[in-house]
């Protein structure tokens, strides 16, 4: 089954165990995901996105709700942040397992092994490549850290 329809599927049983919380997160979700399908569109193409570019908005939208969280813990406003978390576990439970850091220095070697990288020119190669083969798994904010000191 596709993440689409198992988003779809998921906010169901929210409605039907009248989760307000969950139905909530689950509904933004999938108007940025309809968003993200009309923007999308083309005059020749109306293809939906695709599990992989999914995954990339779910990655998106757990960055944005952690920089809140983190914004409403300044803030002192710990009722906002447990809420920006909620949202972020809901979120996650869609996404599949999160590399930890010997998995991600593990998958970058492979890969920079593969494509024969031998210095940071070739970093966006790289960072391609596991974009494409680890999509939702990997940060890559630190993936590109890790990637651009394995290449120095």
């Amino acid at each position: 089954m596709s993440l689409r329809a198992t988003l779809n599927d998921a906010m169901k049983e929210a409605m039907k165990a009248k989760d307000a919380k969950r139905l909530a997160t689950l509904r933004m979700v999938l108007a940025a995901l309809k968003d993200r399908d009309i923007a999308a569109r083309t005059e020749t193409s109306r293809d939906l996105l695709g599990d992989d570019e999914i995954l990339t908005l779910l990655a998106k939208m757990i960055k944005q709700r952690e920089e809140s969280a983190a914004a409403y813990d300044t803030g002192n406003r710990p009722d906002l942040a447990a809420g920006e978390r909620e949202e972020i576990a809901v979120i996650r439970s869609f996404m599949p397992k999160q590399m930890d850091e010997t998995e991600t220095a593990a998958a970058i070697k492979a890969v920079i092994a593969e494509l024969g990288a031998a210095s940071v020119k070739d970093m966006g190669k790289v960072m391609a490549a596991l974009k494409e083969r680890y999509a939702g798994q990997m940060d890559f904010g630190k993936a590109s850290a890790a990637t651009k000191a394995a290449l120095s």
